[in-house]
């Protein structure tokens, strides 16, 4: 995540130009981090569970957000890929400052970001119950939660994961749903073939 200025930014300054800017940045204590474009199995991993999540919450007080809603934590300014808001008590348009679940999609460029500073800062919210970290180059979900202390469990194909934040359960399938990557096609090719899912 290279730096995109080398000069300290204030908030308004920072929050002003994410209106106009055509790259999105975040904003981590005072600098200010261009974010890179992602790559096709990311974003599926992204849609799938988005899609799950929002078809879970339909009709509920809880929404899911993707990577354009911005989460605030303290001075710093993030992107989640996907989060679910309950309770949003913030009066902004453009940030929340109370998701309950977030989930980052790892990649090489993101991964040491996501793991570290990402989860200091996340993990500092009053609100938020779990973290997920969902590897897109092989098949590994870790989910930390905060009535577990924050503990770190993993998951993997043939595995199902309870999100206790908002009482869903799917499928480590589910969530690689049509990715393409070796774990995905070794687990499909040796189902069943009436089991298997259509990718």
């Amino acid at each position: 995540m290279p730096l995109e200025k080398e000069t300290l930014i204030s908030t308004e300054d920072y929050l002003n130009g994410e209106l106009t800017s055509k790259i999105k940045h975040e904003l981590i204590d005072g600098y200010i981090y261009a974010m890179a474009g992602t790559s096709k199995n990311h974003e599926r991993i992204s849609v799938n569970i988005s899609r799950e999540f929002g078809i879970h919450l339909k009709n509920s007080p809880c929404e899911p957000f993707g990577s354009d809603m911005k989460v605030k934590v303290d001075s710093n300014f993030f992107y989640p890929d996907v989060m679910v808001v309950c309770d949003d008590k913030t009066d902004n348009e453009y940030y929340t400052e109370s998701p309950v679940i977030i989930v980052e999609v790892l990649s090489k460029s993101t991964r040491k970001t996501d793991e570290t500073t990402k989860r200091i800062n996340y993990l500092n919210i009053p609100s938020l119950q779990e973290y997920v970290l969902i590897e897109q180059d092989f098949v590994d979900i870790e989910v930390a939660r905060k009535s577990e202390d924050w503990k770190s469990t993993h998951y993997f194909l043939s595995d199902e994961i309870k999100f206790e934040s908002i009482d869903l359960t799917l499928s480590v399938e589910e969530i690689y749903y049509r990715v393409q990557n070796d774990d995905v096609i070794a687990f499909l090719q040796n189902k069943e073939p009436e089991q298997s899912v259509n990718y």
